[in-house]
């Protein structure tokens, strides 16, 4: 095994040409995708600007997905920092019921509560929860460990104030995709560690997980697939300074829940991971750690899609059969007898 200092150095290189592995349904989307994204790192290399060309990028003409309610509000950040927006949303139907709290992705750097919208009120609608997205603070403006500290005063307000939400005390719920999905995973931790809240469910969508960058299937896909290796090493650079992965923070279990020495008494874990996504193989490393620790876990992997493709449900139709089972599980937290159930015991996909 190569020393531990060489596993962060090893930039991910492509490996040689392979035939498309991609679902040909999800091509056109993908390719779309790409030459609407900013070239970060590349061409862009200034948040704000990305931040700019991603808001400026033509709006859904698509009938967002109704639901009970939606609320911009503003919570108590950590101590000596500013409050926290949040939207929240609140499904159609009699309380109580589950409560999420929601960490959108953009690599620790970009992205916010408008960019999620869509997948959050489809949360709601699907699984009839009350969803709070966080909107944490932002790097390079508030570097690590801004974000990670926002999630988690963010998730001890809803802890404190579920009710005025119509929240299941016994049912509250972490989840997040991309970036977000670490966040999730890290406040899951933080939670255990110190003194609560108790999470019933950490949901964890294509995660971040390992700031290594030295996994095959970061050589695997590369580029060719939305979410490119070269994308991964900006974020980190936006997160952790110039170093990126080779700043010494980027060992710690905060930044890389992969790490952390101790997964378990963690609560159940739903794990989404998509095969033509550099960061699959941190996903699904992570779902093995997890149950090697003792802790509950579906995994759901799809082989044939890309980082992101939840956030699409009208195409392919792995993006519906995802969302199905991810709101499901959500919903299954708050059903009576069920909480923690083996619903959460097997692998999927």
């Amino acid at each position: 095994m190569a020393p531990e200092r060489d596993r962060f150095d090893r930039a991910a290189r492509p490996l040689a040409p392979v035939p498309d592995r991609l679902d040909p349904a999800a091509r056109p989307l993908v390719d779309l995708l790409s030459a609407g994204f900013p070239d970060l790192g590349g061409a862009v290399t200034d948040a704000a600007e990305a931040r700019r060309l991603l808001a400026a990028r033509p709006a859904s003409k698509a009938e967002p997905p109704g639901v009970g309610s939606v609320e911009d509000r503003t919570v108590p950040g950590p101590a000596g920092a500013p409050g926290i927006p949040v939207r929240v949303y609140l499904p159609d139907r009699p309380a109580p019921y589950p409560t999420v709290v929601f960490f959108h992705g953009g690599g620790f750097s970009v992205c916010g509560l408008d960019s999620h919208d869509g997948t959050v009120r489809r949360i709601c609608r699907g699984a009839g929860a009350a969803v709070v997205s966080v909107d944490y603070r932002l790097a390079p403006e508030a570097p690590y460990p801004a974000a990670v500290e926002d999630a988690y005063a963010a998730v001890r307000w809803v802890a404190e104030h579920i009710k005025e939400v119509g929240g299941d005390p016994g049912a509250l719920i972490v989840a997040g995709d991309s970036s977000g999905g670490a966040l999730a995973a890290v406040t899951a931790r933080l939670a255990r560690d110190t003194g609560g809240p108790d999470i019933a469910l950490q949901v964890l969508l294509y995660p971040v997980l390992d700031a290594a960058q030295d996994t095959d299937s970061y050589r695997r896909n590369a580029s060719g697939y939305f979410l490119t290796a070269a994308h991964m090493r900006w974020f980190w650079q936006q997160y952790l300074g110039p170093e990126g992965p080779r700043s010494p923070s980027a060992r710690h279990p905060d930044v890389s829940p992969l790490r952390a020495a101790d997964l378990s008494g963690l609560p159940p874990a739903h794990v989404l991971t998509a095969g033509c996504d550099p960061l699959c193989d941190e996903g699904r490393e992570y779902a093995a750690a997890l149950r090697a620790a003792g802790v509950e876990v579906r995994e759901q992997h799809f082989p044939a899609m890309f980082h992101g493709f939840l956030g699409f449900t009208g195409i392919p139709a792995d993006s519906r059969t995802a969302m199905a089972a991810m709101t499901g599980a959500i919903a299954a937290v708050g059903d009576s007898g069920r909480k923690n159930s083996g619903d959460l015991g097997g692998a999927a996909g």
